[in-house]
């Protein structure tokens, strides 16, 4: 009997969201060829056709690139500009305004990731939170694991456009490595990464519940932090010109 195909569709979503993820939190990484379409149908559970469907659309994306008789490869990771112009040349009202944004769709993305998620999505979580924990917060390590876990969440969703989303605002979802130098006092870095990670938890920990309204809340109280952390730089006086 032949797959409908409003159902392969679904399964080449799933896939594709499935190796976004692995893309996003290093688990392939950029030279990485990826496992062969017979081992990919056989762990997805899904026909040839939907894996070389998703394979498509990841290239279209610009993820990978398949090359004759190697196969397919990871590439690097694009540099992503948004509508203000790039987080390098940024101001701080600039950080607070996609702040707003953030609000008005994270917010929503959590409750709906607690009411979705799966036992991966809350595995991919403890990755990124692990990996902040290993690394220097203002390091490249640092910001790619705190977007980890973003991306993370929102793909817990299965709506694709919160990952897009994500994706199309780049660095500007934690702008923090970009304030260093930029301001005259960062305060207590130890203390503001103490406070990120206890938020981070806080929302995988509601998610993991699938406590959407906790987990709604957690997120609104993590991203109004935020705000208000780059606020006080504005009010005292710090933001570069």
């Amino acid at each position: 009997m032949s797959i409908p195909p409003s159902s392969r569709k679904s399964l080449v979503t799933t896939l594709v969201q499935e190796l976004e993820g692995r893309i996003e939190d290093g688990r392939l990484k950029p030279g990485d060829r990826l496992p062969s379409e017979a081992v990919l149908a056989i762990s997805a559970g899904v026909s040839r056709t939907v894996v070389r469907e998703a394979v498509a659309s990841l290239k279209a994306a610009g993820l990978i690139e398949t090359r004759q008789g190697s196969g397919a490869f990871v590439l690097e990771a694009p540099k992503k500009q948004v509508f203000l112009g790039g987080i390098e040349r940024a101001t701080v009202e600039d950080i607070l305004s996609v702040l707003e944004l953030r609000l008005a769709v994270e917010v929503e993305c959590a409750a709906l990731a607690a009411a979705r998620r799966t036992d991966e999505d809350i595995a991919a979580l403890d990755r990124a939170i692990a990996a902040m924990s290993a690394s220097d917060s203002f390091s490249d390590a640092g910001v790619s694991a705190d977007l980890a876990f973003h991306h993370a969440l929102a793909r817990a969703t299965g709506n694709a456009y919160f990952v897009e989303f994500l994706k199309y605002l780049g660095e500007f979802a934690v702008p923090r490595r970009h304030m260093v130098g930029r301001t005259k006092n960062l305060g207590d870095v130890g203390a503001y990464m103490a406070m990120v990670d206890a938020e981070h938890r806080a929302i995988r920990n509601a998610v993991a519940a699938q406590d959407s309204a906790l987990a709604a809340a957690a997120m609104r109280g993590h991203l109004a932090g935020s705000r208000a952390r780059y606020s006080t730089l504005i009010k005292a006086g710090s933001a570069a010109t």
